[in-house]
């Protein structure tokens, strides 16, 4: 690499893996150039499209993440596709070092009976819908009265308070007009969430879980007999602060004896899922569930006794899993692309010089922000380590963010950036302000999202000539 130029850097992902990546490398004292790809047109990743749009933490995150893309130094190419627009061999030309930081976008497997049946759904699903996903249909069939959630993790949480909660306290967030109609049918009544495991194992978090009580005319009701704790129990509760606030929260809730709302969130402990039942049409009936019981270090047996939850629908909240990206390496059981310490390994098992993963496709889907900064430090200290042994180059002479933007141009893709983001999102709170107040004093809508891939693009690349349709349909 030729001294009079600066290190040119590709990171893949717009999320927080990515942009604390970005910020940790730009910091890092190297002569640095990054260019930051998304291949949505706006970024912020999962914080944007994988999390309740009332969730509690959302605005704080994003406070966060903007003031580092704001500063300039960091040049955001959003709208752009790796393994579609542009090729991983594209990046290697151009830049020096690539990091990939894709996250994980679809639902972990989940292997029972009746998995299959066509009202069992993913969770990674139905929170891009709910959350405006340009890619995914703009409809979804809130039918049922009944719901099954798998899992006892945040994203359950998430779920279960987006079906409960009633559609006029959704319209003070960002959500589409189109799901706010959509919010506005859905007759549920009860939400069951099960969990293989007792209070003292569960992943919820303190604050969601508390949250998840604080919904008008929403009751949350936890079962006497779902408490049992041992040893293993016992020691995880003295040993985290969470889980010992977590235990507590669960027996309020389970101390709690009038439960007069219209819509019920219901907690069920010991419950590992066993089969999804179908009626004489092929829909959904019933979840059956076999009760566990606890075997001393904190992990679960079965007991033999069964049982069934009548609920017309299913949804897996059982973690997410990456998805590959043509030309890396991926390990198609674990979810990730195989890696050391951040450095990708090729098939050979050794480091491919100048590429990179962080976040959650370096890791799997499992840590909070904490984790993403604390992983993405690794990965950044082993780059710098590789381009102060003079080991990162390009494979060719353009390089840097004016060739890719050349190559881009004459792919004819409309790619996004900064400024385009910033208008787009003032664009959207303007949506929001031109509303005005929710009915029964609520408050005002916050903003309202943009859906359709080509209107959020048209926005950010100020292309708006006339009427344009906010919703649209996704991309074939």
């Amino acid at each position: 690499m030729s001294s009079v130029r600066p290190l040119n850097v590709a990171v893949i992902g717009a999320g927080p893996a990515g942009i604390y990546a970005s910020d940790i490398l730009a910091k890092s004292g190297l002569d640095v150039a990054i260019d930051l790809f998304e291949q949505l047109p706006a970024p912020y990743g999962l914080v944007r499209y994988g999390v309740a749009p009332d969730h509690p933490r959302i605005k704080q995150i994003i406070v966060a993440l903007y003031k580092i893309l704001q500063r300039g130094d960091i040049r955001l190419l959003g709208n752009v596709q790796v393994g579609k627009d542009i090729s991983v061999e594209d990046l290697q030309e151009h830049y020096d070092a690539v990091i990939f930081a894709t996250g994980s976008d679809r639902d972990a497997p989940l292997d029972i009976p009746g998995v299959e049946l066509p009202q069992c759904y993913g969770a990674a699903d139905f929170v891009y819908w709910y959350d405006g996903h340009p890619d995914v249909p703009r409809e979804w069939p809130l039918e049922a009265k009944e719901v099954a959630v798998i899992g006892v993790g945040n994203v359950a949480l998430d779920i279960a308070r987006v079906l409960a909660k009633h559609h006029e306290d959704m319209l003070v967030t960002e959500i589409p007009e189109n799901v706010a109609r959509g919010l506005a049918q859905n007759p549920i009544t009860d939400v069951h969430i099960f969990g293989r495991r007792g209070p003292a194992q569960v992943k919820f978090t303190p604050l969601e879980l508390r949250e998840l009580g604080k919904q008008p005319d929403v009751d949350v009701i936890v079962y006497e007999e779902d408490f049992d704790f041992d040893e293993g129990s016992e020691e995880a509760i003295r040993s985290s602060n969470q889980t010992k606030q977590v235990v507590k929260a669960l027996t309020n809730y389970a101390m709690e004896d009038e439960h007069t709302a219209s819509r019920r969130i219901h907690i069920h402990m010991f419950h590992s899922p066993d089969s999804i039942l179908a009626d004489e049409e092929g829909n959904v009936r019933a979840i059956r569930t076999e009760r566990t019981r606890l075997t001393g270090d904190g992990s679960v047996t079965g007991t033999g006794e069964f049982i069934e939850t009548p609920v017309q629908a299913v949804y897996r909240a059982v973690g997410y899993f990456s998805s590959p990206i043509e030309g890396i390496p991926f390990d198609n059981v674990k979810g990730i692309i195989p890696n050391e310490s951040g450095r990708v390994l090729g098939e050979d098992g050794e480091p491919l010089t100048g590429v990179y993963a962080t976040g959650w496709v370096k890791r799997g889907p499992v840590g909070l922000i904490g984790s993403t900064k604390s992983d993405a430090q690794e990965t950044i200290a082993n780059l710098v380590e590789d381009a102060e042994a003079g080991l990162l180059h390009a494979t060719t002479e353009a390089v840097g963010h004016e060739a890719m933007v050349a190559l881009l141009e004459e792919r004819g893709i409309p790619y996004t950036t900064w400024q385009g983001w910033e208008l787009l999102n003032a664009y959207e709170e303007q949506l929001g302000a031109d509303y005005g107040e929710v009915e029964g004093g609520r408050g005002p809508r916050e903003r309202i999202k943009v859906v359709c891939r080509h209107a959020m693009t048209a926005i950010s690349r100020d292309e708006v000539d006339g009427e344009i349709d906010l919703i649209g349909e996704p991309d074939a």
